[in-house]
């Protein structure tokens, strides 16, 4: 401040996050789209939460606080899908955990409070935007008003930020009251009386003690996501309402490209760099973002209710200067590692009919079929990477986000899969069929497994063709609702038969805050078509869910027994080709002489697949290493192409 001549500021970002100077950061786009509209700006981060003090460091703003708890949910970032507690944070000095609060949100606002009684404070991100209505809590198994009682705070922001933060910026500067500031879509607030056109939801009293309620509410939440057509939702808590405005309009190229153009320095502030530096950086540092928002709805996904269903898509000039600006970067080495978004191939889709759009309540366009109102037309993508490659210092251009197989298989040209294939895979491609199982995907408002089969297949062909080896890297996901133990041996055997190699991205599925597959877990109820569904809520059978597909595991050996007697499926337990794992060494005969037959015979299902597993590092584009849960605000979806070099073969 002394060095700028401030003697105020006008507007403090609190974040849960470290700072890192990068468009992937809420805190630095935020906070230099605020500076480039005239607005003094500071920004303190990862506040000790013990006292006030780092909250007074900076003094008390002109016009407002803004507080988020980061990229990431707090408690995502703190807790495993089982509750237990991690060890890292990749967006914390030296991915070290500990330098944030539980519910970080919270705790940052009732420091603001007691540090400046009265002033303006708004939350945002994708916790406060995740609990801004009564929601499922799954760290505390209940159900918790909405944040912004909880925050006392005055006005929360939803999706992203950009521009509401500014609106409400330029409000306060001509001297608006906070608690007037009540019309700007993409907002919540707290009032007396609702708005005469607000959708009532049953009240958070309700939907607490009641199932059927809660899946209601979760329904009449998810119809209202259409910024064309949607109606305010109001719900009582006790005395009071929480009103959430509809979305806002999905931003339009122009906007999008100023907000990159910003003078990032795409590194993280030098007092990190004696504590080991960000590692969230290293993944993203130059990856280039094409495009907001995923009409793909799939259950246990939030990115629909973040950003929105509408693909956001910058312009090619814009990416192209983006990638130019890197040539000047003194760390750029030459490669782009990914060029994507939430689903890497929607980029430039645009719907055939805008106008049916602007009516519609469907929460995916893909599921259960696709929209005929799609346009499927992967040419946009395709001509921004030939764009991209005419760049000079750049030597490679990956697509490290995650793929919508069921889309691409639209593309019936297929010239974007010739060329994602020629040009733009470093060995491992990811892609998230979740489950094989057919119940399960429909479950989780995915396409089936003979769709991923299909995928596969075409994807092998044109590898063949061009005489490549290159691999997918498959995520699957076990605990997720309508997944039972015979559903998890079902995949376990596709693995065993079809994989081709050990996977090591299996996750367990996290309920985050107003998900439908979310939804499902709590009531055991699917909220649109009102039937029961199956909830795998105990760990004992999500340990063994996880165990069938990581069957080959030594330690792993008692749980895969156990679950596969209590599927009903014993006779996967031997020796035998075909088995998922040996029987325990005392059932086995002669020990000595079944041992040395059982660890040598290459032929048992527990040795095959022969072809291993994919390295370690193809995870390392998601810090959190959660799925079920993609809901970080900036970098969702963003994963590694990692080389295959010295690796035993995954998927070909």
């Amino acid at each position: 401040m002394k060095n700028r001549g401030w003697r105020e500021l006008d507007i403090i970002l609190v974040s849960g996050d470290a700072y890192v100077d990068h468009p992937a950061w809420a805190s630095a786009i935020l906070g230099r789209w605020l500076e480039k509209n005239g607005f003094r700006v500071g920004i303190i981060a990862q506040p000790r939460w013990d006292n006030p003090a780092d909250i007074e460091k900076l003094g008390r703003p002109r016009l407002m606080f803004s507080v988020s708890a980061g990229n990431m949910d707090s408690m995502i970032n703190h807790y495993t899908a089982d509750r237990h507690k991690r060890k890292d944070d990749a967006y914390s000095p030296g991915g070290k955990a500990g330098y944030r609060p539980d519910r970080a949100t919270l705790v940052y606002c009732n420091l603001i409070r007691q540090a400046y009684s009265g002033v303006p404070l708004v939350i945002g991100g994708v916790e406060a935007s995740l609990r801004r209505l009564a929601h499922y809590d799954y760290w505390s198994d209940k159900v918790r008003r909405s944040i912004l009682l909880d925050s006392r705070a005055d006005l929360l922001i939803y999706g992203m930020g950009e521009k509401n933060l500014l609106a409400v910026a330029q409000r306060l500067q001509q001297g608006e009251d906070i608690s007037a500031i009540h019309d700007l879509p993409g907002t919540c607030y707290v009032t007396g009386e609702p708005p005469e056109e607000a959708r009532k939801l049953p009240a958070c009293e309700e939907v607490s003690s009641n199932n059927k309620s809660f899946a209601r509410a979760t329904r009449m939440m998810l119809e209202e996501n259409n910024p064309w057509s949607a109606k305010p939702l109001a719900q009582k808590h006790f005395d009071r309402w929480v009103v959430q405005n509809p979305p806002p309009q999905p931003l339009w190229s122009g906007a999008l490209d100023a907000y990159y153009a910003l003078p990032f320095q795409r590194r993280a502030h030098p007092s990190y760099d004696n504590k080991g530096g960000i590692p969230a950086l290293e993944p993203v540092q130059f990856s280039l973002v094409s495009h907001r928002g995923c009409f793909g709805g799939c259950a246990f996904c939030a990115l629909g209710l973040h950003q929105g269903k509408t693909i956001q898509s910058r312009s090619v000039d814009s990416l192209v200067a983006e990638a130019r600006s890197f040539i000047r970067h003194p760390d750029f080495k030459g490669t782009i590692p990914d060029v994507g978004g939430p689903s890497a191939n929607m980029y430039g889709m645009r719907a055939l009919d805008e106008e049916l759009c602007k009516a519609c309540r469907r929460t995916s366009c893909l599921f259960p079929r696709p929209c005929k109102n799609l346009n499927a037309d992967h040419s946009p993508s395709v001509m921004l990477w030939q764009a991209l490659r005419g760049v000079k210092g750049v030597k490679n251009i990956f697509v490290a986000s995650g793929l919508r197989y069921d889309l691409l298989l639209k593309d019936k040209s297929g010239v974007y899969m010739d060329e994602l294939c020629r040009n733009h895979v470093s060995g491992q491609l990811k892609v998230a069929p979740e489950h094989i199982n057919n119940e399960v995907t429909r479950t989780m408002h995915k396409s089936g497994g003979d769709v991923y089969q299909r995928f596969v297949d075409r994807y092998q062909a044109v590898n063949r063709n061009m005489g490549r080896e290159q691999y997918l890297i498959p995520y699957f996901m076990v605990g997720h609702p309508g997944c039972g133990l015979k559903e998890s041996v079902e995949l376990a055997e596709y693995v065993r038969d079809k994989l081709g190699h050990r996977p090591q991205q299996v996750q367990n599925f996290t309920p985050t805050p107003m998900t439908l597959s979310t939804c499902m877990h709590y009531t055991g109820l699917d909220p649109f078509s009102g039937e029961a569904v199956y909830v795998p809520k105990t760990e004992k059978e999500r340990r063994q869910q996880r165990a069938l597909l990581q069957y080959w595991e030594p330690g792993q050996a008692d749980t895969v027994r156990e679950a596969l007697k209590a599927a009903g499926r014993g006779e996967l337990i031997g020796r035998r080709a075909g088995c998922l794992v040996a029987p325990p060494e005392k059932e086995s005969g002669p020990q000595k002489q079944e041992k040395s037959k059982g660890t040598n015979q290459k032929k048992t299902a527990a040795s095959k697949p022969k072809t291993g597993k994919p390295s370690r590092d193809s995870n390392k584009g998601n810090p959190s290493g959660e799925r079920g849960s993609r809901h970080t605000s900036r970098s969702e979806g963003k994963g590694s192409t990692s080389s295959s070099k010295g690796q035993r073969k995954p998927q070909r």
